[in-house]
């Protein structure tokens, strides 16, 4: 059941996707050759809980840490660890959420540790200009395979594949809530978007193949062929006068 969110609502999804992008431009700013993936994750964790917010991943289906930080050929769900030091030329996704007074924010960036090949830095903007261009089709009356279908039109065009195991999804009260937004799909198909329905759109765009493997921590989603991945998300109201980014400073 797809649930619409009132005015009132969207307000208050409003301050906790704020608080998300807050975090998020700081852990930006900290990512250096030398941190560890779990220095990011207390960092965020501290932020967190000074905004008076709850990191929104701890504890969801037993996700033991606040951060998913997933590094190179990692797509999602990357653990946390004092021993993985991030280095110069990698690439690290940080997808962050937050529960904060009812609601839950939710977003993803893919950032570059210093200098980075220029393939990578190729995939990084396609992977953000492929969100961009499904948040475009997120207009009442239209269909949420049309999100999809620009998406995997877009990424598919730039020669790279868009994974099919993870998708995006509704959230408000629940951290993932209907629909599903998948990355990939045929336009006009999928339930009618409607004002009110507030949707995490998250293409994970994979350098080759966009088939991907778990590692046996039952968490990391790599790509089967150890190429690159790269996420970045946005939670988005669907308004009267067109889609509104909430998780956005």
């Amino acid at each position: 059941m797809i649930i619409l969110k009132a005015p009132w609502e969207i307000e208050k999804m409003r301050r906790s996707n704020a608080i998300v992008a807050e975090i998020l431009a700081i852990l930006k700013e900290a990512v250096k050759p030398g941190i560890t993936t779990m220095e990011l994750n207390e960092l965020a964790e501290e932020l967190c809980i000074k905004k008076g917010a709850r990191p929104a991943f701890k504890g969801y289906r037993n996700y033991p840490y606040s951060l998913c930080v997933s590094i190179n050929e990692e797509v999602v769900h990357g653990l946390p660890s004092k021993k993985r030091y991030l280095q110069e030329g990698d690439i690290v996704s940080l997808d962050f959420g937050v529960f904060y007074d009812g609601y839950y924010g939710d977003a993803a960036i893919t950032v570059p540790v210093g200098k980075i090949s220029a393939n990578a830095k190729r995939l990084l903007e396609v992977t953000e200009n492929a969100l961009y261009k499904g948040i475009e089709q997120a207009r009442e009356g239209r269909r949420v395979l049309d999100i999809s279908a620009a998406i995997q039109t877009y990424v598919e065009s730039h020669g790279y594949s868009v994974v099919r195991q993870f998708v995006g999804h509704g959230i408000g009260r629940s951290l993932h809530e209907d629909p599903q937004v998948p990355n990939f799909g045929k336009p006009g198909k999928g339930a009618k978007l409607k004002v009110g329905m507030v949707l995490a759109i998250e293409p994970m765009v994979n350098e080759g193949t966009y088939e991907v493997e778990i590692l046996p921590d039952g968490w990391t989603a790599v790509t089967k062929d150890r190429k690159l991945s790269a996420h970045f998300e946005h939670t988005v109201a669907i308004t009267k006068n067109g889609p509104e980014i909430l998780s956005k400073i």
